[in-house]
């Protein structure tokens, strides 16, 4: 009775990631009414800097009552129909802080913006425009589990992995890239193009310059896309800095080539502010047929008006942002030490990272045998044990098991205290089963030695 899409089991939410958000919402960790409840490690959202909006609003009463500078009321404006370009105003500003973020190495045209529902519409609008169902993306792993999803479920679209190793930090390389390419011809698939996030998801890290031109080159060699997701560009809290796909392109004077059409950009203030529940993303394309056929499709996912009025009076204010972005960089790398020095004390490994709300961390030592089975076994006994939901490498389609992602920016101080004492418990519970079990083994093997040399030699014993 119902269609194909709505009853099929392709929504990309089947894996473990999203399974751990339902365990945790059946037992959320409070520290009053449930102390014994799951802590939820598996939400890349940043809480850190809550109080500095909120004394902006504090202190910009107006813009939320909808008056505008000079103290007239913008409500009915604002009440009344607005088409799918979004405030002028606001896409002025948006594209502005962009800016400011790339330290004014890159500037954005902001007719060349297209305003949508968060980064997840914006993501699947440009599928819609750049792929027909059945043809592919790849995208380096590990990658985001929600992309899965995102960009496969209603598209009809493809994802085809670029397998990247621990080995050298889970680098894009050429190699890479082009087997990739050439296990999508395999497989008869037309490759569009190429996803990244920058900074990476879940990996923390930023791209370098050489996997940048890495992909640059790629993209000419093979006539396709690319997409750049870069939503944690303003949580980049270490070196090295941030390095646009558009400030690369232009470093290699390529903005009057074929090239320059086919670099598209995703960003959203869901990270960077702190705001995932005002839904405000945006696609950036130098390619007008792309920012006209996305305008029309973002008419089904449409930033509030009241929503653009408010964050463009926040966003005009550039000593309250300036002062907001440094101090959430200086909060983010404080808080990644606290998880890093809570991982250390437990025995766990981690990539270095430089970005990001949350770190990727190796649990593998911590696996019963080297597979993604014993991957999930441990994942489950660290829900159910030791009440934390953290993400594992699984689900965000990497190759090697024991991988797992930890947030570390959703909850407050205490809270991760008492998140890391209870990770530091587990791997010490584990790892003291593991050495009883070695030393079970030693024992059985010696008695079984001993009894061997006790029992007489018979070369010929009765058949």
């Amino acid at each position: 009775m119902l269609s194909k899409k709505a009853s099929s089991l392709c929504h990309g939410e089947d894996s473990s990631y999203f399974h751990g958000w339902q365990k945790y919402d059946s037992d959320r960790y409070d520290k009053l009414t449930n102390p014994k409840g799951i802590i939820q490690m598996g939400l890349a959202e940043n809480q850190l800097s809550f109080d500095l909006l909120e004394s902006w609003l504090a202190s910009n009463p107006d813009a939320l009552v909808m008056k505008r500078p000079n103290g007239e009321s913008a409500f009915t404006d604002l009440a009344l129909f607005q088409d799918y370009h979004g405030s002028a105003d606001f896409k002025n500003k948006l594209v502005n802080f962009m800016a400011r973020i790339r330290e004014n190495k890159v500037n954005f045209k902001p007719d060349n913006l297209v305003l949508t529902a968060g980064s997840t519409s914006a993501n699947e609008i440009l599928m819609f425009c750049l792929a027909d169902p059945g043809e592919a993306f790849l995208l380096p792993t590990p990658y985001y589990a929600g992309f899965d999803r995102d960009l496969k479920w209603r598209t009809g679209a493809e994802i085809v992995p670029i397998h990247c190793s621990s080995s050298d930090g889970f680098k894009i390389t050429m190699c890479a890239l082009e087997e990739a390419y050439q296990r999508a011809k395999k497989l008869n698939l037309k490759v569009k193009g190429v996803l990244v996030t920058n900074p990476s998801n879940p990996l923390g890290t930023t791209l370098t310059r050489d996997e940048l031109n890495h992909l640059i080159t790629f993209s000419i060699a093979k006539n396709v896309h690319i997409v750049s997701d870069e939503i944690y560009s303003g949580t980049v809290f270490d070196s090295p800095s941030f390095v646009s796909i558009t400030e690369a392109v232009m470093d290699r004077n390529l903005e009057h080539t074929d090239l320059w059409s086919r670099i598209h950009i995703v960003y959203s203030l869901s990270k960077d502010l702190g705001l995932p529940g005002f839904r405000v993303g945006m696609i950036y394309s130098n390619n007008k047929t792309v920012v006209s056929a996305a305008t029309k499709m973002s008419s089904f996912g449409l930033v509030s008006s009241q929503t653009q009025f408010l964050l463009a009076n926040m966003l005009s204010d550039m000593k309250f942002t300036d002062k907001y972005m440094k101090e959430n960089k200086e909060r983010l790398k404080k808080r990644k030490e606290t998880l890093v020095s809570g991982l250390k004390l437990a025995g766990i490994n981690y990539l270095e990272s430089n970005a990001g709300l949350f770190c990727w961390v190796d649990m593998s030592h911590l696996l019963v045998s080297n597979t993604f089975d014993a991957e999930k076994e441990l994942w489950e006994q660290i829900i159910e044990e030791a009440k934390l939901n953290i993400s594992p490498g699984s689900s965000f389609h990497c190759t090697e098991p024991g991988w797992f992602r930890i947030c570390f920016a959703n909850m407050c101080a205490e809270t991760i205290q008492v998140a890391l004492k209870r990770l530091k418990d587990f791997s010490q519970s584990i790892n003291s089963k593991k050495k009883a079990g070695s030393c079970s083994r030693q024992r059985r093997f010696l008695l079984g030695k001993w009894v061997s040399m006790l029992l007489p030699y018979d070369p010929e014993p009765d058949r």
